[in-house]
């Protein structure tokens, strides 16, 4: 009998399988405005710029002039003392936090609200900006990173400009050592051996080649054992032509 495979034993929780989260500094988010200083502007100033484990860009911690404090992304560009408005009067300013509303079309953003309130959830990782393609009765048009459009509310807040640490994964790691810490910091295994290459027992493709009486689609009801590979896909290979 063969052991669990690696979808079972991450199931469990283990501390193989965890990630080292009580080193983060933080989670980057907005701060839970009031509607009236949504409405208003709010100034603040970038206090530090800290490296956060597990994370592409650097976090700013950022002090307002009512007394919170919150991090958040950092855009390109800015600097440790710089001032920073928050509101719907600020100014569009690198590093500045504006509702999508009140953005001129054209405008560059990142770490926006998908949903009023919830803190920015899009456009986050290193590198990654959103555009604002227009304004409607609906809401205000974004262009994705992915290319696709999308509706969001007006009042939802973003970020202006590009997120930090344009570039990062073009550098190659050169050294198994680097890939392992840097996998180990997001909470992920590795190396990681391809089912094929092991025997039968211990993963379903395992054990030579894989036949066509061997389907590689699983189901979502699947049991864990089970339930690697090509999980409630709608088809098994490319598209045909």
């Amino acid at each position: 009998m063969g052991k669990r495979i690696r979808v079972q034993r991450r199931g469990r929780g283990s501390k193989t399988f965890q990630a080292a989260t009580h080193k983060r500094i933080a989670p980057a988010r907005y701060p839970s405005l009031q509607k009236e200083k949504r409405l208003s502007v709010v100034t603040g100033q970038i206090q530090q710029l800290v490296h956060d484990p597990g994370r592409g860009s650097p976090l700013a911690l950022i002090k307002l002039d009512d007394g919170e404090t919150y991090y958040s992304i950092v855009p390109e560009g800015v600097y440790e003392g710089q001032d920073v408005e928050v509101g719907s009067e600020a100014s569009v300013r690198i590093g500045n936090v504006v509702p999508v509303g009140k953005l001129p079309e054209g405008t560059t953003v990142c770490n926006i609200e998908l949903s009023p309130g919830d803190g920015g959830k899009l456009a986050r990782s290193s590198g990654s900006f959103a555009t604002i393609v227009s304004h409607t009765p609906d809401g205000t048009v974004l262009k994705m990173p992915s290319g696709k459009n999308i509706y969001v509310n007006d009042m939802c807040l973003a970020t202006v400009g590009v997120v930090s640490g344009a570039g990062r994964v073009e550098k190659p790691f050169l050294k198994a050592g680097n890939k392992y810490y840097y996998m180990k910091s997001k909470g992920h295994k590795y190396p990681r051996t391809r089912g094929r290459a092991m025997i039968a027992a211990v993963h379903p493709y395992g054990g030579g080649r894989r036949g066509g009486r061997k389907v590689t689609t699983v189901s979502h009801r699947t049991p864990p054992g089970r339930k690697v590979g090509l999980i409630a896909a709608r088809r098994a290979g490319q598209k045909k032509k």
